[in-house]
């Protein structure tokens, strides 16, 4: 009588779980880390610290979103903060002397200048198939030293107009200060996910990701795919960027200088695989308040910033072989 083969341990059970709830291990290790610097702190647990929290994720959340979309399809980007910037300083340039009404048509000149921006990189990736770090590392170097150029002053954008409307908001039971472009990044994460798990476009997006050759011979047109990721991202950045100016109607070169590398330990944290073709919008967004709750809860601590960067960067590599881990598990039945 051959051996009984026994069946996996609870260790690659919970893996396998996690597998197929890719953003219930971002979801635990947010509320874990909520519970824990709430019994080390006397200040973390408030309706304050909560609404600046979250507050501080409109802008790296909104980008993480469209960071997500790419790598999904095993790409990277690491222009979106260069990007956004281009797009503030184009829009806050325009809306210098003119009337709040017009502000709606510059709005859509910094949308239709993001998508531009995020298309050229799509094109060189999708038709000429450069790699998407060398193209984007391009573009970041190029857009970065444009901005600067073109800031010699930085501009102001006026207040009281659509551009600086996402920073307007009010208070929920009393105490909990929210804003409207807290409302519009969660939307936003509602919608992109329905998107990418219920519509064929989005079965495209992570068929791409996860075996592109496989993908284009069951009739997938991965070009096309991968140009209309870039283009949403692209919006997504330019909504980012409208963001932006609710937060702060000032703008600068010199802001978001890392936001690349923000939405990329966001985006890996939030479980999507830097392989591609695993991943999920709902995660990103919960890496992204996990990060900025470590940074909070450091910080009320007592701990310098540097130690944050040193925790985040553990976190990042961490996710990655997990990563790793729960593909060599799922190879392994």
């Amino acid at each position: 009588m051959p051996p009984r083969r026994e069946g996996p341990g609870p260790v690659v059970r919970t893996i396998a779980l996690a597998a197929r709830n890719p953003f219930a291990g971002p979801l635990a290790a947010l509320v874990v880390l909520i519970l824990i610097f709430t019994l080390a702190t006397d200040t973390f647990f408030s309706a304050q610290n909560f609404s600046v929290i979250l507050q501080q994720s409109v802008v790296i959340g909104t980008l993480a979103l469209g960071q997500t979309l790419i790598i999904l399809t095993s790409g990277i980007d690491l222009a979106n903060g260069s990007i956004l910037v281009v797009s503030t300083l184009v829009m806050a340039q325009l809306a210098q002397g003119q009337p709040p009404g017009i502000q709606i048509l510059i709005l859509l000149v910094g949308f239709a200048l993001s998508a531009a921006l995020a298309a050229v990189a799509g094109l060189l990736i999708s038709r000429f198939l450069l790699p998407a770090f060398i193209v984007t590392l391009g573009m970041f170097t190029m857009l970065t030293a444009g901005a600067r150029l073109y800031s010699q002053r930085p501009p102001v954008v006026p207040e009281g107009g659509v551009l600086t409307g996402l920073g307007s908001g009010g208070y929920l039971f009393g105490v909990f200060q929210v804003t409207i472009g807290v409302f519009v990044v969660i939307a936003s994460v509602a919608v992109l996910h329905y998107m990418l798990t219920r519509t064929a476009w989005g079965r495209h997006v992570y068929a791409v990701g996860g075996n592109p050759t496989a993908a284009r011979r069951t009739g997938i047109n991965v070009s096309r795919v991968l140009l209309v990721v870039y283009i949403l991202a692209g919006l997504l950045y330019a909504l980012a960027a409208w963001q932006a100016f609710g937060r702060s109607p000032a703008t600068s070169a010199n802001v978001f200088a890392n936001a690349n590398l923000d939405t990329i330990s966001a985006v890996v944290i939030g479980g999507t695989s830097l392989f591609g073709g695993r991943g999920t919008v709902v995660g990103s967004y919960f890496g992204t308040l996990i990060v900025l709750v470590l940074q909070s809860g450091l910080t009320q601590m007592g701990f310098d910033a540097l130690y944050q960067q040193v925790l985040t960067g553990a976190l990042v590599i961490a996710a990655v072989a997990l990563d790793q881990f729960t593909r060599k598990v799922e190879r392994l039945g």
